[in-house]
């Protein structure tokens, strides 16, 4: 979310609004095929307080998935279940680098502001000597004493 407050009635594609005969219209599947892959885990649709099931966009694109795995490429539906296991693996994780790809971004941008801080604050009236011939030399400033 990007801070802003959401209206609770938009909808999203994970917004639960679809029961389970619209659902299974929608995917091209029994609804008997539906409640099979709820029982399995493949698809987990949100209840309601009767505890009948309501499909999201994003369920009903992920049976097309299913659907389309077991029968255009032949995957077992354990087979299928493992492949959803991982690409939700891979998405949390692909979320956890951007998030500390931000941290570091600011950790980053928080250190140089902290290094130009030093930099600013070095005494001007200093500046570094290097004679050509003498490289490494070491160089004594001695002040003048007041006369008497």
């Amino acid at each position: 979310m990007d801070g802003r407050r959401r209206n609770p009635y938009e909808l999203t594609d994970e917004s639960p609004v679809y029961v389970i005969s619209v659902a299974a219209q929608l995917s091209g599947l029994h609804p008997q095929t539906l409640r099979q892959y709820d029982r399995l885990g493949l698809v987990s649709p949100d209840r309601t307080a009767g505890r009948g099931r309501r499909y999201s966009a994003r369920d009903i694109e992920l049976l097309r998935t299913v659907q389309q795995l077991s029968q255009d490429e032949g995957i077992n539906l354990a087979g299928i279940k493992r492949i959803i296991e991982l690409e939700n693996q891979v998405a949390a994780l692909q979320s956890r680098v951007a998030e500390l790809s931000a941290a570091v971004d600011g950790a980053a941008a928080a250190l140089q502001q902290r290094e130009a801080q030093v930099h600013a604050s070095y005494r001007r009236d200093l500046v570094p000597y290097q004679d050509v011939q003498q490289a490494g030399a070491l160089v004594v400033w001695r002040p003048k004493r007041p006369r008497d």
